[in-house]
């Protein structure tokens, strides 16, 4: 299994950068992954909108939520939230909200 050095110890990824365990997230995590895995220096309140919400719905329902479902609930135009997430709203916002790769990811 990869691995990432992330404040001298390792955090467990899959091939493509998601966390096996997502009970190790954080908030300081998030900010190591969007930087580390997705390019982004920082991340805004709009980027926690929609992390904070999928982890939630994640944590309700044990499946990311829909991105149409996202955009809904954050008030955010799917166009902004590619901007917010470069490799796209679900995949990109849940591998630093901590989650497994949602399916029908490609």
């Amino acid at each position: 299994m990869p691995t990432l050095d992330y404040n001298g110890s390792s955090l467990e990824v899959n091939e493509e950068g998601f966390l096996t365990n997502p009970q190790e997230w954080n908030k300081d995590i998030a900010l190591f992954l969007a930087k580390d895995q997705e390019g982004l220096d920082e991340l805004n309140d709009d980027h926690w909108a929609v992390i904070n919400y999928i982890r939630d719905y994640y944590e309700e329902n044990e499946l990311a939520p829909m991105v149409r479902k996202i955009c809904k609930i954050t008030g955010l135009k799917l166009k902004y939230i590619y901007e917010l997430f470069p490799s796209g709203p679900a995949k990109g916002a849940a591998k630093l909200a901590g989650l497994p790769k949602p399916d029908g990811c490609v």
